[in-house]
């Protein structure tokens, strides 16, 4: 019993350790928001930078290292708008999958018109879509068989962003489930404040379920870009009687695509164990 609290204690202490981390370096590292874009030719170069001018022929592009190079439009493969930072002189594409963290979500919001399908632990099939730039609604159902008719489980997801002036957004949604007649779920509000690279989330809950049961549970998150496409990931809850989970890991990423490897520490339980978190995103 002992080692068990020693081992939740450090568990709670390294994730404190990084979300303060991650909102010190949000708040003290350099770097400069901009409208960036991502210029692709034919050859198969890639530069990310911005527009300085362009006409129905020509384009004319300053790279994020100060590079100006003029192209015909005609080398062109593409040219696109992209999310990230320049952090130092270099530029970070950003986490694509950034309303959520392992499970529980952040105060960002998903785009109107975009789309993500993941799967959460192999088991968990999960669909969102934005239907504005603030509200976005999604839904899912175990990957399992053997449920009779009518009585299979599934949840839906409405999420409302409520705020946001850049650098702070909060929300507020549900999650619903329903499971053979019984329903139950979590209404919460839920904060997030930093960078895109760096970030801390914080947000509450009240459980409710059909039979009259209920209580609250209180989640603390962040997440902090630590190269490229290497992301740190940490989301922790606490409820009634110390019960609670801390977890941590890595966000591998790319351009649509993001996998999340990690461990989860259940707290108040009389022995220690960890399960794994394995979740696979992509956004369309």
């Amino acid at each position: 019993m002992r080692t068990c609290r020693i081992a939740s204690t450090m568990a709670v202490a390294v994730a404190v350790t990084f979300m303060c981390a991650a909102l010190a370096s949000a708040q003290e590292r350099p770097q400069e928001r901009m409208t960036t874009y991502e210029l692709t030719l034919k050859d198969g170069s890639r530069l990310y930078g911005t527009i300085e001018q362009q006409d129905d022929s020509l384009i004319v592009f300053r790279s994020v290292s100060g590079l100006v190079i003029s192209t015909p439009r005609a080398d062109v493969r593409s040219l696109r708008e992209v999310a990230g930072t320049l952090t130092e002189g270099e530029f970070r594409p950003g986490d694509p999958n950034t309303t959520r963290l392992f499970f529980g979500p952040t105060g960002r919001s998903l785009p109107k018109g975009r789309t993500y399908f993941g799967v959460y632990e192999f088991l968990m099939p999960f669909v969102q879509v934005g239907v504005t730039d603030r509200f976005s609604i999604g839904g899912g159902t175990p990957l399992m068989f053997g449920f009779d008719e009518g009585t299979r489980p599934f949840w839906i997801t409405p999420k409302l962003q409520v705020f946001d002036n850049g650098r702070t957004q909060a929300a507020v949604g549900v999650f619903q489930a329903f499971i053979d007649g019984e329903s139950a779920g979590i209404a919460y509000g839920v904060v997030t404040t930093g960078r895109i690279d760096a970030s801390v989330t914080a947000g509450a809950g009240v459980g409710y379920s059909s039979d009259g049961g209920s209580g609250g549970v209180v989640m603390i998150g962040g997440e902090r870009q630590a190269s490229r496409h290497v992301t740190f990931v940490t989301e922790n809850y606490i409820w009634k009687g110390g019960h609670g989970v801390v977890s941590g890991g890595v966000r591998f990423f790319g351009e649509r695509l993001s996998a999340d490897v990690g461990l989860a520490f259940p707290l108040g339980e009389k022995e220690l164990y960890a399960f794994p978190v394995v979740n696979f995103v992509y956004i369309f």
